[in-house]
């Protein structure tokens, strides 16, 4: 996986996964997205988590609390500026968002173990409690 930064845009799944976004004009990719992670049986792959890890943002960025945007953000704010005065994530959307992020940093995340072999451990750890938090 190319990765060049600790928060959810910073590697290639996560931009293709953004890119992507923009072929849908609801929630379901998110949705999907989610229920991927959610139903992962045994070690949740890094892909998966990585995809995940934007669907979020989506919600938070739609709730009004998305993170600094960046170029790495771009087709996600700009999907969401598209959408947001119309589109109000569904509660269950959110809850579901919370036990993903558990998921992605569990012990049998493949994610979580890619960045804990790195330099960058307690990096990740921040990113992932400040988009817990703008949840």
């Amino acid at each position: 996986m190319g990765t060049w930064a600790v928060d959810a845009f910073g590697n290639d799944y996560a931009q293709d996964w953004a890119e992507d976004l923009h072929e849908t004009s609801n929630l379901d990719a998110v949705e999907d997205t989610l229920n991927t992670v959610l139903e992962a049986a045994g070690e949740l792959e890094a892909p998966f988590a990585a995809e995940a890890l934007v669907a979020i943002e989506v919600l938070a960025r739609l709730q009004g609390k998305g993170g600094a945007s960046s170029e790495d953000s771009a087709a996600v704010d700009e999907w969401v500026a598209a959408r947001k005065p119309k589109a109000k994530p569904r509660a269950d959307l959110a809850d579901k968002a919370m036990r993903a992020l558990e998921r992605i940093v569990a012990e049998d995340s493949e994610l979580r173990q890619l960045w804990q072999e790195s330099e960058h451990y307690s990096d990740w750890q921040a990113a992932i409690a400040d988009l817990r938090a703008r949840l």
